[in-house]
């Protein structure tokens, strides 16, 4: 479970929720059928408008990665194993590193060392890792303009809720009460919008794209670490390059404590 989503919304609806009770406004001002199917229900309809049937229905995905932990191998172990691979190969060539493949879970890296071992060329190997890096990230961020969208029409809707009711409230000005009940329940569709579009939908796409960048990165990392193993680099060397990839934190634990603030 990714905790950081979890404590976010648990902490906005909170603020919310006690904000408003601090402002001495009823929770059951929430209970308004009509500015949550306008905010609500016009959202879904004005994003299923504005995206393909196709990506729509990577949506119920998309909300699992969001409330899960994103699984990436740790890039510290990730060097120390492309140094292990180039002593290895660079003692008993590339083929000794077949037996390392099958010992491999992630496709992406598991491809690329075969491809090495294959006898691919560096320049065709990078091109079409790199490929697969760029669709992975076209993927990504068709994913998170989903939530982009949805967190753009969500405060207008709120808007044209908030106009709907007020236009209600207005036909009828004989009842000073009831005006006012009228026009504060208006307000409430405001209301939704914005909390609905600000503190949900556009942190949803945030937090994905901020998850698209460091896989993105962890496969960079992968594509120069294969590629120093084929052209034959020392393990140092390795070490050295890839660190560029790691906090400063990170790259103490891969040279030892030498790595300079």
């Amino acid at each position: 479970m990714d905790i950081s989503t979890v404590v976010g919304l648990i902490l906005a609806f909170v603020a919310l929720l006690t904000g408003m009770v601090m402002k001495g406004v009823s929770l059951g001002a929430f209970y308004n059928p009509a500015a949550i199917l306008i905010i609500i229900v016009g959202t879904i309809a004005a994003v299923t408008i504005a995206v393909p049937m196709k990506e729509l229905k990577r949506v119920p995905k998309l909300f699992k990665i969001l409330m899960q932990e994103t699984k990436l191998a740790d890039d510290v172990e990730l060097i120390k194993m492309f140094s292990q691979w180039a002593d290895l190969a660079r003692r008993e060539g590339l083929l000794a590193l077949e037996s390392k493949s099958s010992e491999i879970e992630d496709p992406f890296l598991k491809n690329g060392l075969t491809l090495a071992i294959d006898g691919q060329n560096a320049d065709y190997i990078r091109d079409v890792l790199t490929e697969e890096v760029e669709a992975m990230e076209e993927r990504h961020s068709g994913g998170a303009a989903i939530f982009t969208q949805a967190g753009a029409y969500a405060p207008t809707l709120g808007v044209l809720g908030a106009v709907v009711g007020l236009i209600a409230a207005l036909s009828d000005m004989n009842d000073i009460e009831k005006l006012g009940h009228a026009i504060s329940a208006a307000f409430m569709a405001t209301l939704l919008g914005i909390f609905t579009g600000y503190v949900l939908w556009h942190p949803f796409a945030n937090k994905l794209k901020r998850k698209s960048v460091i896989e993105v990165k962890q496969k960079r990392l992968m594509i120069e670490g294969i590629l120093s193993v084929l052209e034959g680099e020392a393990p140092r060397v390795i070490e050295q390059k890839l660190s560029s990839y790691l906090t400063m934190e990170e790259r103490r634990k891969v040279t030892g404590g030498n790595e300079g603030e």
